[in-house]
């Protein structure tokens, strides 16, 4: 059954995966055809061609590699000044220059009579701008919507009143004892262990006074030394009345502010107190939002996410040292589609309940987190201004419109369109950077993989 859950948490963050590149993708290709530009293959994936169809002028497909998708529009980089869009030549000189006129010669060798003014090149700045966000903007929306799904019908993790039983010692044992005997042969119990407390019980009252914090439980227990006193708990949701005697314990003291108070000798103060055997935190749990509090926290979450990319350089380092000299795996480090395919089959195996919860509701909910947050995240790093990202084709979008305007404003001719294939090597030098990127996350994520259960 573990397995048949894993693999199901798996294929459920494929899909999710891969119908969010397929919505990010019908982001440009809607757009594209509005404004009247032919659009000769809308494909989800990359690589051999698995399946496809032509409807119209259109070519829809899958490709056998599901790490992203596009459309293919008709004449993307323009001519150059003067020439025939129809007879583009290649340039016998300069690698960069070849380059450049391979890729205007591949964007318009699928003119056909008619199709002149259905290029992307001769689009207003405001409609090439429209059609190369539509995707991120289409990845922005399904965040948004899933995100407020979630924190308003499941709610998101919060403190509730009470605290949790993180540990229960088993014995009490002088110190002596402790370093001599690892085991609690011939000593008495701890008062907890005495009345039957188990860890992740969750304490209600003390003595008939409310717990709201885990601090509470150290400040009712201290006074009551050798008074019976009954704890209310929570286990398996039903409420139990336990009764614990205190014992005396010495401690260090410290003051409200958590600094060791000390005698005119230097020497650390101490205060007797009463002791349980047990160690507490704060009880999380979901809380459901209003809809009122949804902006604020999509704002925090593409915050929290575009400076997990800004990190993303200085991260890799570590992620190579996990990879390769054994170090253990920075639990922020990012992680390639391999690396949160393995949280969603652990998460729906049952591995990280105590991250996650127990119910199948608490597990289906974190999946529907997860594919929000790589939709913010695909949202975000689309917007990077450089080519091949969307970002780079908006960039050179608003850079022709800054030069015309220019123009316009000093009375000098139209200086005609931006050529961003002059661009071509910064975006394949981006490209090469991210595929070795994701390859050495994948490896990484295969051999060292996080580990979010601690």
């Amino acid at each position: 059954m573990t397995v048949v859950a894993y693999i199901v948490g798996v294929l459920v963050l494929a899909f999710g995966v891969a119908a969010s590149i397929a919505l990010h993708e019908v982001g440009h290709l809607t757009p594209a055809k509005r404004f009247g530009v032919r659009v000769t293959q809308y494909m989800v994936g990359f690589g051999p061609t698995v399946w496809s169809r032509t409807r119209g002028e259109t070519e829809y497909g899958i490709k056998a590699i599901p790490l992203g998708g596009y459309i293919r529009m008709i004449g993307m980089f323009p001519p150059r000044a003067g020439e025939d869009p129809t007879k583009v030549r290649v340039s016998s000189t300069g690698r960069f220059s070849q380059l450049a006129d391979e890729a205007r010669k591949a964007s318009l060798q699928e003119m056909r009579p008619g199709d002149e003014n259905r290029v992307f090149y001769k689009l207003p700045v405001h409609r090439k701008v429209i059609i190369m966000l539509g995707g991120p903007f289409m990845n922005f929306v399904i965040g948004t919507v899933l995100l407020t799904v979630l924190v308003t019908a499941h709610g998101i993790l919060a403190l509730q009143d009470g605290a949790r039983v993180a540990s229960v010692a088993q014995c009490v044992k002088t110190a002596e004892q402790a370093q001599t005997d690892p085991n609690c042969a011939g000593a008495p119990d701890t008062p907890a262990n005495a009345a039957g407390i188990l860890p992740d019980d969750e304490i209600r009252t003390i003595n008939g006074v409310a717990v709201k914090t885990s601090a509470d439980v150290g400040r009712l227990v201290r006074p009551r030394v050798d008074q019976p006193t009954s704890i209310v708990v929570l286990r398996d949701g039903v409420e139990q009345t336990l009764t614990v005697t205190p014992i005396l314990n010495t401690l260090p003291a410290y003051d409200d502010a958590g600094q060791p108070i000390v005698d005119a000798d230097g020497k650390q103060k101490v205060v007797e107190t009463g002791y349980l055997g047990i160690s507490s935190a704060g009880v999380l749990d979901y809380e459901t939002q209003p809809i009122t509090a949804v902006p604020g926290i999509i704002g925090e979450n593409l915050w929290r996410t575009a400076g997990a990319i800004v990190k993303i350089p200085q991260k890799m380092v570590g992620v190579w040292n996990a990879a390769f000299s054994g170090q253990e795996r920075d639990v922020e480090s990012p992680m390639s589609v391999v690396g949160v395919g393995r949280v969603a089959g652990d998460v729906s195996a049952g591995k990280l309940d105590s991250f996650v919860g127990e119910s199948w509701s608490d597990k289906a909910w974190f999946l529907v987190m997860l594919i929000a947050s790589l939709n913010f995240m695909l949202f975000i790093f689309n917007l990077i201004p450089l080519l091949p990202l969307d970002g780079g084709h908006v960039a050179g979008a608003l850079w022709e419109g800054v030069k015309k305007s220019w123009a316009k404003l000093r009375g000098n001719p139209d200086p005609g369109h931006v050529d961003v294939a002059k661009a071509l090597p910064v975006a394949y030098a981006v490209s090469l950077g991210l595929l070795v990127m994701s390859a050495l996350l994948i490896y990484a994520d295969l051999v060292n993989p996080i580990n979010l259960g601690g």
